[in-house]
C-alpha cells in the first residue's frame, strides 16, 4: 500500500512535447492525447460527417467515438483512450473519423459491422451477437438460453 508520505516525495519524468497539427502541445507523462489537447485549450478538433458539427471530448471513456484522431499515421484513434508518447505527431479534422470507427455511414453505404476494440468482448464476436441472447460463460448467472 503507499504511503501518503511517500507520494508527497515522487518525483515525476519531465514533461515532453507531442505536435498537433504541427503546433507543439506539452505533455505530463502518462496523459491521453485528448487530455493533453485539452489541457492546451484544444476542445474541437474535427467535424461530423453530416452537419459538420465540431467534436473533440466527450465522454472521455472510448465510448462515444466523438474524439477520433490520427496519430503517427494510424488514423481512427480515440484521443481519449491513446496514451500520449515523446514526439507523436497527431493530425486531427473530418478525415481522423473516416475510418473503421467514422461517423455513420453516408447514405446508400452499408453499414459494416462491428467495431475493433481493446475491451473484452465477452464471447461476441460483433455488436449483433453480444445482443443475441447468446449464453456467455464469462457472465455469472447467464444460463445456455441466454437468460439469468
Amino acid at each position: 500500500m503507499r504511503q501518503p508520505y511517500r507520494l508527497v516525495r515522487a518525483r515525476p519524468e519531465p514533461e515532453f512535447e507531442i505536435s498537433v497539427d504541427g503546433v507543439p502541445v506539452p505533455v505530463v507523462p502518462g496523459q491521453t492525447v485528448g487530455a493533453a489537447m485539452h489541457g492546451a485549450g484544444i476542445r474541437s478538433w474535427r467535424t461530423t460527417r453530416f452537419g459538420g458539427r465540431p467534436r473533440g471530448l466527450f465522454c472521455g471513456i472510448g465510448v462515444c467515438f466523438d474524439c477520433l484522431v490520427t496519430v503517427n499515421g494510424s488514423p481512427s484513434l480515440r484521443a481519449c483512450l491513446t496514451e500520449a508518447r515523446p514526439g507523436d505527431l497527431v493530425t486531427t479534422g473530418h478525415d481522423a473519423g473516416d475510418g473503421p470507427h467514422g461517423d455513420a455511414p453516408r447514405p446508400g453505404e452499408p453499414f459494416s459491422g462491428g467495431f475493433s476494440s481493446d475491451a473484452p468482448t465477452h464471447g461476441a464476436s460483433t455488436p449483433e451477437a453480444s445482443t443475441s441472447g447468446a449464453s456467455d460463460p464469462d457472465v455469472p448467472g447467464l444460463g445456455a438460453d441466454g437468460e439469468r
